[in-house]
């Protein structure tokens, strides 16, 4: 049995499988309707979440299967008490796979130690976010037509976002990849995304703190929002929760092939003028979110592609 907690359970090999069957079932997602009659997806979101539960919750209908679960902590056991470990336990016995967010980092992790289901990490705190990090790098090579040789740029809250530390923890593995952080001072990345990632591979990077002079040098464009709820202090969100906006008039400086990606939810940091833009990506990462989520329940699943008869993972 296998868990996806966090990107590096899967290898190179693995991760790109689990692409090109999202790209198998995007062409063609009509011949997935019925992969999974039968089965039930679990959903325990003890954070509030839109995207990524309506996402699994699609992705498992969208196979055939069932979902439960709830959609916040307060309407768990959790009030009661019960620990992460016993929810696990329980709920594995009413479904044959569960995805959890959890404010704490490594709940699903220690979820994955009592379940008898396979468990996905669908985001806890501000460690990780695999299946999003998947998304993002289906989203690139889609626009971009490969991973290697890109000079990414990350804006924002670089400091609390598990999206920019779970996606350039992947795209470090991939040739020719550099990095500009364009944060201010008390946002940027955590010195452990450094030290343990971008400094053992001598993987080029700059911390800049300015948007319009990096734009004319990036391939892609990886936009965030400062969140209030990784604030303690709400004076220091207030502050600099609009320190970057990318407008149209800002994209001009960028090239004319370079997509602008965001997880959402976005509050102020794209303007929507920037929405008819061509290069803006970010509604394609929603709905590859849902090809990508069916990519990751079929192979933990182990359920075989009706394209190829082949399953993606090995047991």
């Amino acid at each position: 049995m296998r868990h996806l907690i966090d990107h590096f359970d899967l290898n190179q090999e693995e991760l790109t499988n689990i692409l090109d069957l999202a790209d198998r079932i995007a062409s063609n997602p009509a011949a997935y309707a019925h992969v999974a009659d039968g089965k039930k997806l679990a959903t325990l979101f003890y954070e509030p979440s839109t995207r990524t539960r309506l996402s699994f919750e699609s992705a498992m209908q969208s196979l055939g299967g069932t979902t439960l679960g709830f959609a916040g902590a307060g309407l768990s056991s959790a009030t009661k008490g019960e620990t992460v470990a016993d929810t696990a336990r329980v709920v594995s016995c009413y479904a044959d796979i569960i995805a959890m967010r959890h404010p704490k980092e490594g709940a699903p992790l220690r979820a994955s130690m009592f379940s008898r289901v396979p468990v996905i990490n669908a985001g806890d705190g501000g460690h990780s976010h695999p299946t999003q990090t998947l998304i993002d790098l289906m989203t690139i090579r889609q626009r971009k037509h490969r991973l290697d040789h890109l000079t990414v740029g990350f804006c924002g809250d670089l400091k609390f976002g598990r999206t920019v530390h779970s996606l350039v923890n992947s795209l470090v593995h991939y040739r020719g990849n550099q990095f500009y952080f364009i944060s201010p001072e008390e946002l940027r990345v955590p010195d452990y995304l450094i030290e343990d990632t971008l400094k053992p591979g001598n993987t080029p990077y700059q911390e800049v703190t300015s948007l319009e002079d990096t734009l004319p040098k990036l391939d892609v464009l990886y936009m965030t929002r400062v969140q209030k709820e990784r604030f303690f202090n709400e004076e220091d969100y207030i502050r600099l929760k609009g320190i970057y906006t990318l407008t149209a008039d800002k994209l001009k400086l960028a090239s004319d092939d370079m997509p602008v990606l965001h997880p959402l939810p976005r509050v102020d940091e794209i303007s929507m003028d920037v929405d008819q833009d061509s290069r803006a990506a970010y509604f394609d990462q929603v709905q590859n979110g849902v090809y990508i989520r069916m990519a990751l329940i079929m192979a933990l699943l182990h359920l075989p592609d009706p394209q190829t008869g082949k399953e993606v993972l090995p047991c």
